[in-house]
């Protein structure tokens, strides 16, 4: 389970260290940086697929993701004595994403490339580290990259170079990993790439999950809910069909889905109580359809490691909060979840989960800030 998330220099997350939980909610109004809070997340994710330069590139490159405010915010300026104003920059520019585990840490650095050819853009990662345990130290560290170096500890205590030219644009997480000299970085990538994101499926007319599909045995369902009737169905083989019932009978008393196949082609229905016919995934209501796609992923036969929901209440009925906070919960006895939420219905049912933890972000000064009296210890590497 993750114990801490740091973050710093990404947008207006300028240095955040959150202790996190088996349900971590996070909350605050609009403009707080609860979507930034988000997306750092998932660029951790993308370094463990080797993608978290292209995520950048996607958000306008590095420039235009860092923190925009002073290097340093004093006294004077926090109480309003002195305006907000810049300060000549001591520091090299960086953007830092890290977490640490029960077992394992990890921390990257991307900086500004030296070379501002075609791809100038581009990012460059500067150093890397897992390490074991929760706070990284100097003893502790199994894997360590420096500029295009990649050092491993063995077993007599003895740090062995693995690579000497890792490019600048690739991370030690997706070259490095090998399992005979470094086991631990290999279990610590597939952990991080079994971690799973749901942001605001599209549900639209032209929604994927609203067209008949090819349908095979589906344990995860995708990011777009495309694959939703192999899903359904994959749960009702392979999972726990019982939930899966209880489930949408909480939401739609009555109501039950079934999934039809034709041709290779998988469609979800839905009977409900009073309809003399049952609905296809055309005809549901956005809200309903998402709850669907909701409870698919809740109930996945393969729970992940993390499983990350950004507002999941968009376009549901009220009467939707309460069933979807019974569903997260039950979801939390398998998997540690983090909610990013602004529906304080939801934060009410949640927050009397055993195991939650409510993180309340507010903007203070441009920057995201968080009252939290057990602020984890960290230590990032050092270039």
């Amino acid at each position: 389970m993750l114990l801490t998330l740091a973050v710093s220099g990404y947008r207006s997350l300028r240095d955040l260290v959150l202790p996190l939980d088996r349900l971590t909610i996070v909350t605050g109004p609009n403009g707080s940086g609860k979507s930034s809070l988000y997306r750092a997340i998932r660029l951790l994710a993308d370094t463990a697929q080797g993608r978290v330069i292209g995520s950048l590139a996607a958000e306008g490159g590095l420039q235009s993701t860092l923190w925009a405010g002073p290097e340093e915010v004093s006294r004077r300026m926090r109480i309003g004595e002195v305006p907000l104003q810049g300060t000549i920059r001591r520091n090299r520019i960086q953007l830092r994403l890290g977490f640490a585990s029960e077992d394992y840490g990890y921390a990257l650095d991307l900086g500004l490339p030296q070379d501002r050819g075609i791809f100038g853009r581009d990012p460059q990662i500067k150093c890397e580290a897992v390490w074991a345990g929760e706070v990284m130290r100097r003893g502790n560290v199994l894997a360590r990259r420096t500029g295009p170096l990649v050092e491993i500890l063995e077993d007599g205590g003895e740090r062995v170079p693995v690579l000497t030219d890792l490019p600048s644009f690739e991370s030690m997480m997706t070259h490095a990993a090998d399992p005979r000299h470094a086991p631990e970085l290999l279990a610590l990538r597939e952990r991080m790439r079994g971690w799973r994101f749901y942001d605001h499926f599209r549900v639209d007319a032209d929604g994927p999950p609203r067209r008949a599909r090819v349908g095979t045995r589906t344990p995860v369902l995708a990011a777009d809910g495309a694959d939703l009737a192999a899903a359904i169905a994959t749960i009702r083989e392979i999972g726990d069909p019982g939930a899966l019932d209880e489930a949408i009978d909480d939401a739609f008393p009555g109501s039950e889905v079934e999934v039809t196949e034709a041709s290779g082609l998988f469609e979800i229905r839905m009977h409900q109580k009073g309809l003399l016919r049952p609905l296809g995934a055309a005809e549901l209501s956005d809200g309903t359809l998402r709850y669907l796609l909701l409870v698919a992923a809740l109930l996945s036969p393969r729970p992940p490691s993390l499983l990350v929901l950004n507002e999941p209440e968009t376009s549901l009925h009220p009467d939707l909060i309460a069933p979807l906070g019974r569903l997260i919960a039950r979801a939390c006895d398998a998997t540690q979840v983090i909610v990013v939420t602004h529906a304080a219905s939801l934060v009410d049912g949640l927050g009397v989960v055993k195991g939650a933890r409510l993180l309340s972000l507010e903007k203070r000064l441009g920057e995201t800030a968080v009252d939290c009296e057990d602020r984890p210890r960290w230590e990032w590497p050092k270039r």
